[in-house]
């Protein structure tokens, strides 16, 4: 048996494009890009601007059924589809989120795709890429600094010191820094008070660059952000410590989109990368909506299942930033499915199509939701060898009792040629079945209203506990007339609860909500629900452990 190579070897074998050659692809001049080396590059706020009037492609939805050990490969589907788009001749574009160096170093890996559908290249794109993580690490710890500077020079706004919700950032997993004290030493190195780490993906600023539209607009969120309250109760905002002139100026660039390739030298955005059981969980607007200029069909993913990343997208992104979405792909594997069946892992390659019939009502709970947006879908199933003929059988018939087609793909072996099926399926269904898309609620309506609509509908719970802690922050956005807002659940992705054991398709749960903040500059509510981790930890092994570098600069281990 041939050797299987891993990700990053296949992608050290890519023969890639000078990245203007690339640009030319989409319609890019080449005064409009600013390279990053050989094969990356930066797109002008120029060619944004000059494209603007262009008709829009048509947008294609990739999410997934909820994550699972065994993996659903909804990036690697994603790009995929992009290459078997070309494949059929159709111009198509792919745009995804930045990786997290966190998850990279941890457990979770990178957010390139793999096998024959990745994006190149594979491991600039998951260190440091062009840097927009580490610009807004800084602009977000700029802010952290002038804070705590404003409160040991006279503290003129009357910053109350046991109130301040703006947290310092990492991009890395460092558990150690989830609570700290800062201000020990002498007068002159600050006031003591408890602080606070979070991973930078988890920043505000992520999630504000994320629904901007440009460079002016990015700064006026900022300067909008609640960073603390006054003993009054009062909120205090960036643009209250005159900070959003300097944090902007440290975003000027990281708010461009990038453009590398795929592995078939397809053009591919990747900007931003907020996650989605914590934030938003997509790319950015503007790589977005770019996207859709210079191509016929853009290909975009959400994080985490379609009870997260897909809702936020069709609630949040959709909703803000003027979206509409066409078709909705969601990703399934039969392994995944058996799990929700109740088969554990090590177990997986034996044939279990019960198990697999079973697993199917969270695959089926998925579709029922994207259906309440008006949108039509596509099932995309990532075979496996070990995938048996009557399984394949019973998962094409139950998704044809819920009246979807479903697709074989091989993307991670074949690249385009492994999606070419699914390629043809998503224009047809464009063509036969126009989207109706809506959000799911009015955002006018109360924030308890909107959470339980998210719940009842799409989670399927029975109830929304609200904690004591929670109703008062709620009464409080309602007071500073901050309630008429999108939500943003912060929920577990293991699970359609917040209990991440409760595998499948649970119902009659209740869900609590902890905890209720706004994040005023990204534009939504965020609703803390169970017990959401927005520092991570690493492993036992971290994947770091396993990487490294020779003389030559070829890196091992990096997945």
């Amino acid at each position: 048996m041939a050797e299987v190579k891993t990700d990053i070897q296949i992608a050290e074998e890519a023969n890639m494009l000078p990245i203007a050659e690339v640009a030319k692809k989409c319609g890019l001049h080449e005064d409009e890009i600013e390279n990053y080396g050989k094969y990356k590059a930066k797109i002008s706020f120029d060619a944004i601007n000059r494209l603007k009037d262009e008709k829009d492609g048509k947008l294609i939805l990739v999410t997934a059924i909820t994550p699972t050990p065994a993996g659903e490969g909804k990036s690697t589907v994603s790009i995929g589809l992009t290459q078997g788009l070309n494949k059929i001749g159709k111009n198509s574009v792919v745009a995804l989120r930045e990786p997290s160096l966190g998850p990279v170093f941890g457990v979770k890996g990178g957010a390139t795709g793999g096998g024959y559908s990745q994006v190149v290249p594979m491991d600039e794109i998951n260190l440091h890429f062009t840097g927009d993580l580490h610009a807004m690490t800084a602009a977000n710890n700029l802010l952290a600094a002038l804070i705590d500077n404003h409160i040991h020079q006279g503290n003129a706004l009357d910053i109350d010191t046991n109130n301040i919700t703006w947290k310092r950032v990492l991009d890395m997993n460092d558990r150690s820094l989830r609570n700290i004290v800062v201000g020990l030493g002498r007068k002159a190195d600050g006031v003591v008070r408890e602080d606070h780490f979070i991973i930078t993906v988890a920043s505000e600023i992520m999630a504000a660059l994320c629904l901007s539209s440009d460079l002016i607009n990015l700064k006026e969120r900022l300067s909008k952000m609640i960073v603390a309250y006054n003993r009054k109760g009062q909120p205090v905002t960036a643009g209250d410590l005159d900070a959003q002139g300097a944090m902007a100026m440290l975003l000027k660039d990281a708010v461009k989109p990038n453009l590398v390739q795929t592995l078939e030298n397809t053009p591919a955005l990747i900007h931003g990368g907020p996650f989605a059981n914590i934030a938003h969980g997509c790319n950015s607007l503007i790589a977005t909506k770019l996207g859709l200029k210079m191509s016929d069909y853009l290909v975009t993913e959400a994080g985490f299942g379609a009870d997260l990343g897909a809702e936020k997208f069709l609630d949040i992104k959709s909703r803000l930033g003027g979206l509409k979405p066409d078709a909705v792909v969601i990703v399934a594997t039969i392994k995944a499915l058996k799990m929700h069946g109740g088969v554990a892992k090590n177990n997986l390659k034996e044939e279990n199509v019960e198990a697999l019939e079973k697993g199917f009502a969270n695959l089926g709970r998925h579709i029922e939701n994207i259906k309440k947006f008006g949108m039509p879908v596509v099932v995309a199933v990532n075979k496996f060898v070990q995938d048996t003929e009557a399984e394949i059988a019973k998962l094409i018939e139950k998704c044809k009792e819920y009246g979807v087609e479903v697709s074989l793909c091989e993307c991670w072996a074949k690249g385009g040629e492994g999606t070419t099926d699914l390629a043809e399926k998503v224009v047809n269904l464009i063509e036969t079945q126009p989207s109706n898309y809506k959000p799911l609620y009015d955002v006018n309506l109360s924030i308890e209203e909107k959470v339980n609509t998210i719940v009842k509908e799409i989670y399927r719970g029975k109830k929304v506990v609200f904690t004591p802690a929670a109703r008062k922050q709620m009464k409080k956005l309602e007071e500073i007339g901050l309630d008429k807002l999108p939500i943003c659940m912060a929920k577990t992705q293991f699970s359609f609860s917040d209990d991440k054991d409760a595998v499948g398709a649970p119902t009659d749960f209740e869900i609590t909500v902890q905890t209720v903040r706004v994040s005023a500059g990204a534009g939504f509510i965020v609703c803390e629900t169970g017990d959401i981790m927005i520092m991570p930890g690493l492993p036992k092994v971290p994947a770091a452990n396993n990487m490294d570098i020779n003389a030559d600069g070829e890196i091992t281990g990096l997945f």
